[in-house]
């Protein structure tokens, strides 16, 4: 059973591509998420039994990369109360701004997904 995702879509399409990969990432500079330091993936919310996980397979894989966040989120802070940005040269960049915690995300969901499927298995007597 395959089901056809709007990503998949866009992705295999040369024309939406075209069209969309542009305003996706004028609206990524418009989030302002960057001028105050952060990475995309900073924003995801931490509630969420699935990131949690995301998070402790992150820091046993990079251990930097959590420090480097918690660093990243403070500064955020900081510069939402004092309502100021960073000065343009500590900007991230849309280079830098890489999805450092989705694969684990995925990762994670796939093995739910996965384990939930095995939990809720139906056996059919054989006649």
């Amino acid at each position: 059973m395959s089901s056809l995702s709007l990503k998949s879509l866009i992705q295999n399409s040369k024309l939406l591509t075209s069209f969309l990969k542009p305003v996706s990432k004028a609206y990524a500079g418009a989030a302002g998420y960057r001028q105050i330091g952060l990475r995309y993936d900073d924003l995801v919310a931490e509630e969420s039994e699935l990131v949690q996980e995301a998070l402790r397979r992150l820091e046993i894989a990079d251990p930097r990369a959590i420090y480097d966040r918690a660093y990243r989120i403070r500064v955020a802070q900081q510069c939402s109360l004092s309502h100021q940005l960073l000065p343009k040269d500590q900007w991230v960049s849309a280079t830098e701004d890489i999805r450092y915690l989705q694969p684990y995300i995925d990762e994670v969901a796939a093995e739910t997904a996965e384990r939930d499927a095995f939990d809720n298995i139906k056996v059919a007597a054989r006649n």
